[in-house]
């Protein structure tokens, strides 16, 4: 994977009918109003990732808008990399989100795609650079070719592009831009995104991807037959302890973010880093088996980070404002 964006060429023609797409994320013939985009990303948001949904409920009504805009490029830029089963398919449509994304910063008036319509307002009002959302369409590029990691390092890597810019994104929409914030952000989000890697071992091996590092298999000694057949010892559940403890140092490191952000947005990202542990902690649960069954968060334990996630509301609204610890 590249470690830099390619640099913006102009635009001239763009072909943003995204044939082969999801019906979804079809390019309407006549470009949405501005009001009309964002109530199509906000009910993306609402309806594709209820998590979501949730943590936005507690930040400023002012910003719900530009976090939906964000939300809905993310995931639209996933699933056109996820949800096409064709390779050949995949890689043609993420090439053309990423032409139908320089159009939106060159030529903002010429985007029709409801994602960059609503986008150019967060753009503008927020300052957000196109890294970031460049960053993104190439993690979802790198995994149509690279379906199996070799370390620890390789997912490090793969998380800079697919899991950091959007806690990036979400500083940068709510007006952090220190580089110390970005960092914890990265820790939270990197943490957040190996949990989730661990969680669905199953899943993507059926998909034909290994986020499994193949170093840890080799320390280890677990096999790709092992996990093939769904067979469950001591070495592979030493290796998942290990991986476990790995994310969750990650979350811990990146958790002091929360005292450094204003109440709202602490509350929010609380709930996200809360919601790795929460998965993590299912995944000790089962004994660290992963391959029997998929590690889920009981109703219960996702009841229990909203209720701490509105007693940090509720705080927000009856206690001083925090003086922040760095600057913005």
């Amino acid at each position: 994977m590249s470690a830099m964006a390619a640099p913006m060429s102009p635009v001239s023609a763009v072909d943003d009918n995204l044939i082969g797409a999801p019906q979804i994320y079809q390019t309407p013939t006549i470009r949405p109003s501005l009001a009309e985009a964002q109530a199509w990303c906000k009910h993306l948001a609402n309806t594709h990732y209820e998590n979501f949904h949730v943590a936005t409920l507690f930040l400023p009504a002012a910003l719900r808008p530009h976090f939906h805009s964000v939300y809905a490029f993310c995931r639209a830029s996933d699933d056109l990399g996820d949800e096409v089963a064709d390779t050949a398919t995949a890689t043609r449509l993420l090439a053309q989100w990423r032409t139908m994304l320089s159009q939106c910063f060159q030529r903002p008036q010429d985007s029709r795609h409801p994602v960059f319509v609503a986008l150019q307002p967060s753009i503008q009002q927020c300052q957000l650079p196109i890294q970031p959302f460049d960053d993104l369409i190439s993690a979802f590029e790198q995994d149509q070719v690279y379906t199996h990691h070799e370390s620890l390092a390789t997912l490090e890597h793969y998380s800079r592009y697919s899991a950091n810019p959007v806690g990036r994104l979400v500083l940068l929409v709510s007006g952090y831009h220190s580089e110390e914030v970005m960092q914890l952000s990265d820790e939270i989000c990197t943490g957040l995104q190996l949990a989730n890697f661990y969680q669905d071992i199953v899943e993507d091996w059926a998909r034909g991807r290994r986020y499994i590092p193949a170093d840890a298999m080799q320390r280890f000694g677990v096999s790709n037959d092992q996990v093939a057949s769904r067979r469950f010892d001591a070495n592979f559940r030493a290796m998942m302890e290990f991986l476990v403890a790995d994310a969750r140092a990650r979350l811990q490191r990146g958790s002091r973010i929360v005292g450094l952000v204003n109440r709202d947005l602490a509350a929010t990202l609380s709930l996200f880093v809360k919601g790795g542990f929460s998965i993590l902690d299912a995944i000790a649960a089962q004994g660290f088996d992963t391959l029997k069954a998929r590690p889920v968060v009981s109703k219960s334990k996702k009841l229990g980070l909203l209720a701490a996630a509105f007693t940090g509301k509720l705080a927000a609204i009856f206690l001083p404002t925090r003086q922040q610890g760095i600057s913005q």
